[in-house]
């Protein structure tokens, strides 16, 4: 899609992801952005810089995807819509129910209504968790549905729908499989944020990174801000009925990432290593990292942002907002 002069609506446009794909598409020649979120998870203080621009506005009600009639009042006039709401993974083991209507049945509500306002591009936000434990590394596009969460099965759900409203009503769309995404506007304290940030919180007072196992564990970590250009260009793209990687294919273990974050800190801690859980050995993903080849091919999109720079801008960040403090 041409989004020269075009309207987009960024659904969970406050959020962590979200935020970040406000402000690249600022950059880009649209004409309108329009920020639907129920801010749930997202904060609108993420949008005060975007909301100066005059392109950009918030939906007046919020919105919340299990609500058809603002979606469908928020729909009207728009061109191209980046949908990123959804609950997450933690919070969707916890709860289920919600995280059906919110992630399922919310994710139908936005594709009707695609449908019914003749939107020309969808950009879903997928998740490599649909892929669960890697059978081979790096994993690509063809890589089997491996899965055992609620959260993966709500995505897996969400890019099956995506294809089916394609198939029967030719919504043009593409669907992204983030990796494990990290980076500034990242919810740093609650019950459910990730990796980076509960190590950084633990490393702030004074204690120790404590990693599952040897630590050898291996993951693709991406900076948002990638991810957000991942975005912009998938909405651009011709492409359609197709599903990308957005990750960076570098493998960095827990130790290592731990080390790192460590380095970066100024600290002297040193990580401490504990034995599994029968629990944590049988639920956790041990080894993830995608082949990105399909997004630069077919979008044009590559990371651009090293691990290391990516860590240090986001201790400055957390630096500058007081972030994990207390």
């Amino acid at each position: 899609m041409n989004i020269h002069g075009k309207r987009i609506l960024v659904i969970g446009g406050a959020g962590f992801i979200g935020s970040h794909v406000v402000s690249e598409l600022l950059r880009q020649p649209v004409a309108e952005i329009v920020v639907f979120d129920n801010l749930a998870r997202g904060k609108k203080e993420y949008l005060d810089e975007a909301l100066k621009d005059p392109r950009c506005r918030f939906y007046p009600s919020g919105g919340d995807v299990r609500d058809t009639d603002l979606l469908d009042d928020a729909m009207r006039g728009i061109h191209g819509v980046v949908h990123l709401a959804a609950m997450w993974l933690l919070h969707c083991k916890d709860f289920p129910r919600t995280a059906f209507h919110v992630n399922i049945e919310g994710t139908f509500n936005v594709l009707e209504a695609c449908v019914k306002h003749k939107v020309e591009r969808l950009v879903y936000s997928s998740s490599a968790s649909v892929y669960g434990d890697a059978v081979e590394v790096p994993m690509t596009e063809d890589h089997p549905f491996n899965n055992r969460n609620f959260y993966g099965a709500t995505k897996i759900a969400g890019e099956a729908m995506c294809r089916a409203f394609h198939d029967r009503y030719g919504l043009s769309y593409a669907g992204l499989r983030y990796m494990n995404v990290y980076g500034p506007h990242q919810d740093q304290t609650a019950a459910y944020t990730g990796v980076i940030p509960l190590v950084l919180n633990r490393i702030q007072r004074g204690e120790s990174p404590v990693v599952n196992g040897d630590g050898s564990q291996a993951y693709d970590f991406i900076d948002v801000r990638d991810v957000a250009r991942s975005n912009v260009l998938a909405l651009a793209a011709t492409t359609t009925d197709r599903n990308y990687n957005v990750g960076t294919g570098i493998q960095t273990s827990i130790r290592e990432l731990c080390g790192l974050l460590l380095e970066l800190a100024g600290s002297q801690q040193t990580i401490t290593y504990k034995p599994y859980t029968a629990e944590d050995a049988r639920r956790l993903v041990q080894n993830r990292i995608g082949c990105s080849k399909r997004a630069a091919k077919e979008l044009g999109f590559t990371a651009a942002i090293p691990l290391r720079q990516g860590i240090a801008d986001l201790i400055a960040w957390r630096a500058a907002t007081g972030v994990g403090r207390g």
